[in-house]
């Protein structure tokens, strides 16, 4: 039994797809684990003074909506009033095989590493803040939270891994990190070119429109990576930006890596790329080039 407890604040226009991206954040732990997500529960926050009913019906909704896609049932709820603003998350009941845990810390060396969404998002939900996102682009990437890591985790299964996790709070380099240390003497190199992005990801970072939880993931790890001298500032942001229902982040060996990002992408992981591989020294740190 696997347990994912999510509060989730997303920025974005439509109530409804609020609802689904907190769902799908929620789910995420359970997929990135390799298990099967059973049961849920509502936890809402909810501003009754300032903010109408329909407007959490809609959120309710789209959480719904999104538990049915998983083949999850809802089977109660916490809510309370908040004075300020609304938060809405789930807790997850999910179940697995003990013998088919998929961890975090056993990365191998000479193993591919694939990312199975692209990055950005939380820059993205900053620039909307600042009201200067346009609808195409907030429509990808909410698309993109709200999309359950479920295809990307079945493939994984069949292809057989070595260690996954999803990306979400902490970054690309905070989660890639915790697999590094959670294996031991071993390293990673990450191509940077290689990164999917977001569409204007790199427009609003080089304005500087970095949110405070990706400047605070920077700070916290931000000194065990390694970054070649021709990375530009901006590009370096996106190795730390704090994700929102963010991909997987998989180690697989390399004369299986090909196969999976086939695989991946015919199940509709069209974003599903290779952005580097495990090595030997330096032990404990990140190389980007």
């Amino acid at each position: 039994m696997i347990v994912s407890v999510d509060y989730f604040t997303p920025i974005v226009k439509e109530t409804y797809m609020y609802g689904q991206i907190a769902a799908a954040n929620a789910l995420s732990d359970i997929y990135a684990m390799g298990g099967k997500p059973v049961l849920a529960m509502n936890m809402v926050c909810f501003p009754a003074g300032s903010m109408e009913l329909p407007v959490l019906k809609e959120v309710l909704r789209g959480g719904a909506d999104k538990l049915k896609e998983a083949n999850a049932v809802l089977v109660g709820g916490h809510t309370v009033i908040d004075p300020k603003e609304i938060k809405y998350g789930l807790s997850v009941l999910g179940i697995i095989d003990p013998k088919k845990i998929l961890l975090k810390g056993n990365l191998k060396i000479g193993d591919k590493l694939i990312l199975s969404k692209a990055l950005g998002t939380g820059i993205i939900n900053n620039a909307l803040k600042a009201g200067i996102v346009d609808n195409e682009t907030q429509d990808e990437v909410s698309k993109s939270m709200a999309t359950l890591n479920k295809s990307a985790s079945e493939v994984v299964q069949d292809v057989g891994i070595h260690a996954c996790t999803d990306v979400t709070g902490f970054g690309l380099a905070g989660h890639l990190m915790e697999m590094i240390e959670s294996t031991g003497h071993v390293g990673a190199r990450i191509d940077s070119l290689s990164l999917p992005l977001f569409p204007r990801v790199e427009e609003f970072a080089k304005m500087k429109l970095i949110p405070p939880g990706t400047q605070r993931n920077r700070k916290f790890c931000g000194e065990k990576v390694d970054f070649s001298t021709d990375i530009p500032e901006w590009k370096q942001w996106i190795l730390f930006d704090a994700q929102t229902s963010g991909g997987l982040i998989v180690s697989v060996s390399s004369d299986k890596a090909e196969r999976l990002l086939e695989y991946l992408h015919k199940e509709g992981v069209e974003k599903a790329t290779i952005v580097g591989e495990v090595i030997e020294k330096p032990k404990g740190r990140i190389l980007v080039s």
